[in-house]
């Protein structure tokens, strides 16, 4: 997830994968994506309600890394309840 992800596509993709895998994880580094990301699984969750499907959300930190350099992330483990 990144700052500039649509929380809207993402969403749908979270649903896609839930429907078909069951789980999804998700990893977001800074305030403005981990807001994203967030505000995915809210949509994601509406996406699914309809069909009996409730989300959960568990939360991790996770060490990362980008451009060689050793980030720490929001871990979001997505799955139904």
């Amino acid at each position: 997830m990144s700052a500039d992800s649509k929380p809207k596509a993402v969403a749908g993709a979270v649903a896609a994968v839930i429907r078909n895998e069951g789980s999804i994880e998700l990893q977001a580094v800074g305030a403005g994506a981990v807001n994203q990301a967030i505000k995915a699984v809210a949509i994601a969750r509406g996406f699914l309600a309809p069909n009996g499907i409730n989300l959960v959300v568990i939360p991790a930190f996770v060490e990362i890394e980008i451009n060689s350099e050793e980030r720490t992330a929001l871990k979001f483990i997505v799955e139904p309840r």
